[in-house]
Order: structure tokens, then sequence, then C-alpha cells
């Protein structure tokens, strides 16, 4: 088999870096985790006037 050659590029990572993805990650669980609440009260009561 022919030997795999492996390259790692060592770059600076900054702290500026880290927190911006993180808040946007966070922002983005908190947009999902509000529509998932949202979805659910909705299916709640839609179950509830079909049910109830």
């Amino acid at each position: 088999m022919a030997e795999q050659q492996m390259h790692i590029d060592m770059v600076e990572v900054k702290a500026e870096d880290i927190i911006a993805n993180r808040r946007s990650m966070y922002e983005s669980f908190l947009k999902a985790s509000t529509w998932a609440v949202g979805a659910v009260i909705v299916l709640l009561v839609l179950i509830y006037l079909f049910f109830g």
C-alpha cells in the first residue's frame, strides 16, 4: 500500500474567533429551542381542540 502523506497547517486560534463561533452556535440553539417550544404548544392546542 502507498504511504499516506499528512500535512497539518498550524494556525493561531484567537479567543475572538472562538467566542464568535460559540455565540453563533448559542443563538442558533436558542432560535431552534424557541421554535420547538412553539411547535409543541401548537400541537398540544390542536390535540385539545380535536380530542378535547
